[in-house]
């Protein structure tokens, strides 16, 4: 790994409610849901190569490298940038694949501004999270790095700004397929737009959770454990279940009851991704952009 490689987190996300509304002539759903980011994620690590090649070391079990999503990243933004510029690639692994707290999206979206700024594009925030669009939905809100009501397919994004509290984050031992979830017949898809704005409290609701809890009863198990301790909510269509805390300790005290039959973790909330955070003092260190 070469000295002057450019290190970066790559932060989970929770949502905070999701509301389904309908789906679209296109197959995809309206929604409505509350980003927020976690101070925790997965550890990216690129090197800039002169031959345009773009190498992931790190393997993904029973994904090709290819079609990984942070290949594919990299490859749109070589392509669409006409930067012949390569990139070497390696992450550090912590937040689980099928867990609703956004791990693959928000690789892909590290990947394009580290490759954004080592690469000298100069693309600014709009440009990449357009391209970020057409790699995931959630990839956009990763982009832009601060917390937001989006609507849509989850792609129109207009700031908010909720509490900031401690997270117990559990993550039962399945994988939850959001493709199953949408296309689930019991799926509700009628609930009606948030109209008061900001969210007010309480429309804390995700309209997956009975679907993700009839089909994977491990799911509806730990949300029972943590919802002893708190309200236990369900992220996206899952399988992480998260509650707040009003500081570490009292989080730490509950994880520490609930590791045994669960992994897990403790994390802050932020309304400003830790990836922004580390970007933002890289360039007034260096004097340049970052997006």
């Amino acid at each position: 790994m070469q000295k002057d490689a450019l290190v970066l987190p790559s932060p989970a996300k929770l949502n905070l409610m999701l509301h389904i509304l309908g789906r679209r002539e296109d197959g995809y759903h309206q929604l409505e849901t509350v980003f927020q980011f976690l101070d925790y994620g997965d550890e990216m690590t690129f090197a800039v190569r002169d031959d345009g090649k773009i190498c992931l070391h790190t393997p993904f079990e029973g994904v090709p490298h290819d079609q990984n999503l942070i290949v594919k990243a990299a490859k749109k933004l070589q392509d669409q940038s006409g930067s012949t510029l390569g990139i070497d690639i390696w992450i550090k692994k912590v937040l689980p694949m099928g867990g609703g707290i956004g791990g693959g999206s928000s690789n892909a979206a590290t990947t394009l501004l580290g490759l954004n700024h080592l690469w000298q594009l100069n693309w600014d925030e709009n440009r990449l999270a357009a391209l970020g669009l057409t790699l995931g939905a959630d990839v956009p809100v990763f982009v832009r790095g601060r917390a937001a009501f989006a609507e849509g397919v989850g792609d129109i994004l207009s700031p908010e700004y909720p509490e900031e509290p401690w997270y117990v984050v559990l993550k039962p031992q399945v994988s939850v397929s959001t493709a199953e979830i949408f296309s689930h017949p019991l799926l509700t898809r009628n609930t009606l737009p948030i109209k008061v704005r900001p969210v007010p409290k309480g429309n804390s609701r995700n309209d997956c959770e009975a679907v993700v809890t009839e089909l994977y009863p491990d799911v509806r198990k730990a949300l029972n454990l943590l919802g002893k301790y708190t309200e236990a909510k369900l992220t996206g269509t899952g399988s992480c279940i998260f509650g707040a805390f009003p500081n570490e300790a009292s989080a730490d005290k509950v994880l520490h009851l609930l590791t045994e039959p669960l992994t897990g973790f403790v994390a802050k909330g932020s309304n400003i991704s830790m990836l922004h955070r580390t970007l933002q003092n890289l360039s007034k260190e260096t004097g340049t952009r970052y997006s």
